[in-house]
């Protein structure tokens, strides 16, 4: 391997990238994605389809999951820096309804892989932030589900600068909490 360093997480599955930067008088490169190094460090899912946004300070994208086209994710930010929250939505899981939040930002050059069945948001830190990330299923316009980003039993600790105007779409700011989603799945 040698060429990605893998952290993993307390709650299991998710796993925390750093790429091997090569940098000299002339800039720096790296492997962003080598399907055997990922495969060695026990992520070898296919990815079918790769995304990008671009958002200012204060936009909080999420909670966001998929309701019967579950994907696993691999994320990173290539400007700017964002904090990036995962919330376990897998049923029977030990560490269900708890999170995990990593930063990510050109900088650290992180990358966060989140397995299927989890919810997935982001608050970007940064005054612009550009946010890639590969899935393992495609779109589904009509399969998208959420959580409330502030849904107090989940209690993620966004780091919300005092001052920061939350930017967020109408239906981010309308989604219910985990408690309600449980009674919606009968767990």
């Amino acid at each position: 391997m040698g060429k990605i360093s893998v952290e993993t997480c307390e709650i299991e599955g998710l796993k925390v990238i750093t790429p091997t930067v090569f940098g000299d008088n002339r800039g720096y490169f790296m492997e962003t994605y080598n399907y055997n190094d990922f495969k060695e460090a026990g992520i070898a899912e296919v990815f079918v389809q790769d995304n990008q946004s671009a958002s200012k300070k204060g936009v909080l994208r999420g909670l966001h999951f998929q309701k019967e086209y579950p994907q696993d994710k691999l994320v990173r930010v290539i400007k700017g820096e964002v904090y990036d929250v995962a919330v376990d939505l897998r049923p029977g899981s030990a560490t269900f309804g708890k999170w995990f939040g990593v930063h990510l930002s050109e900088e650290n050059k992180k990358q966060f892989f989140i397995p299927k069945n989890f919810a997935h948001g982001f608050l970007v830190l940064s005054d612009y932030a550009e946010f890639c990330y590969k899935c393992t299923d495609f779109y589904h316009p009509d399969d998208e589900g959420g959580l409330a980003y502030d849904d107090p039993t989940i209690g993620v600790e966004w780091p919300i600068e005092d001052g920061m105007e939350l930017i967020m779409s109408e239906k981010d700011t309308k989604w219910n909490g985990i408690e309600e989603y449980k009674k919606e799945r009968n767990l």
